[in-house]
C-alpha cells in the first residue's frame, strides 16, 4: 500500500535515516558557508587598506595571534575537506558507477584529508606552540 502525503506528515519519523550521506551533505554546507565567510572578511579587511592603512595594519596584527592561527588551520581543514568533497559528488553526479561507490570514495575523501591534515596542521602550529611554550631547540 502506497502511503499518502497526510501520512507521512502525520509519521513524524523521517524517511531519510541519516548515515555516512547525510553527515557529507551536512560537512559540505557548513563547509561552504564558513570559506564563504572567510572570504567576505579577507575581502573586506584587505578594502580596509584604502580606508585606513593604520586600521589595516591593526587587523592585520590580530591575524598573528594563536587564537587566529587556530582559526587558519580550521580554515585549511574546511577548505579541503569541501574541495575533496566537491571531487567526489562530482563522480556520483557525472560518472556512471559513482553512485555504486560513494561510500567508498567518501572513505578515500576522509582518509585523505586526515593524511594531508596531520602534517599540514604540524606545520601551521609550530610558530604558534613555540610563541605560547618556547622553543624546543
Amino acid at each position: 500500500m502506497a502511503s499518502t502525503t497526510a501520512e507521512r506528515t502525520r509519521n513524524p519519523v523521517s524517511i531519510y535515516r541519516g548515515g555516512q550521506g547525510m553527515w557529507s551533505w551536512a560537512l559540505q554546507r557548513i563547509t561552504g558557508v564558513a570559506v564563504f565567510f572567510f572570504l567576505l572578511v579577507h575581502v573586506l579587511d584587505t578594502a580596509l587598506v584604502r580606508v585606513s592603512p593604520d586600521a589595516y595594519d591593526l587587523v592585520i596584527a590580530t591575524y598573528k595571534t594563536p587564537i587566529v592561527n587556530l582559526m587558519e588551520v580550521g580554515l585549511v581543514g574546511a577548505v579541503l575537506y569541501h574541495a575533496l568533497n566537491g571531487i567526489r559528488v562530482v563522480l556520483v553526479d557525472f560518472w556512471a558507477k559513482g553512485p555504486r561507490y560513494q561510500k567508498q570514495m567518501l572513505w578515500v575523501v576522509a582518509i585523505v584529508w586526515v593524511v594531508v591534515m596531520i602534517p599540514g596542521a604540524y606545520f601551521m602550529l609550530i610558530h604558534t606552540v613555540e610563541a605560547l611554550f618556547g622553543s624546543t631547540s
